[in-house]
């Protein structure tokens, strides 16, 4: 059984998604791939995993780097699974590329290169929006690229984290 929980937060109401230990998915109502890893079967019920997720995202919205992560599962293939374990890698305040990304993916597994447009699409069906920060991931020349929540979340954020860097 999936469960579901809702934080608003200052760029809009948030679904987030639990197995009942883990958290499973974190969206922006609307967005992009909107509970793609949701069980059609679910109710809504405060868990624990929510109440710490809750926690982390008012630390994050108040402007400071959450120092813990609530328990994650991720619902996906492999390959994204480790484009995204990657993204947890990302400092608070900082940004990376697609390229950096596939570059570092294929040195670890072995290979000569991988495809930043396939770190691409796995960034951007990312069910753990914010945690799993790839609002963090821009283009080879800095640009904002894609972002499932919109364009206007994605600068919100990185604005918001290069502010805080400075205070």
């Amino acid at each position: 059984m999936d469960y579901t929980y809702h934080y608003d937060s200052p760029l809009g109401r948030m679904t987030m998604a639990s197995d009942g230990e883990s958290l499973t998915g974190l969206w922006f109502d609307g967005q992009k791939y909107f509970a793609d890893t949701l069980s059609p079967n679910h109710k809504e019920l405060l868990l624990p995993v929510f109440e710490q997720t809750c926690r982390w995202l008012d630390t994050y919205f108040c402007g400071k780097s959450p120092d813990f992560t609530p328990p994650l599962l991720m619902r996906t293939t492999p390959f994204r699974s480790m484009v995204w374990k990657e993204l947890l890698n990302i400092n608070y305040g900082e940004t990376t590329t697609y390229g950096e990304i596939a570059a570092k993916i294929a040195r670890e597994s072995g290979l000569k290169q991988m495809s930043a447009q396939a770190v691409g699409g796995a960034v951007g069906h990312n069910a753990i929006s914010i945690i799993i920060p790839c609002h963090r991931v821009v283009g080879s020349n800095g640009n904002l690229t894609g972002y499932a929540g919109g364009l206007d979340k994605k600068l919100w954020l990185l604005e918001k984290e290069k502010n805080q860097q400075h205070d």
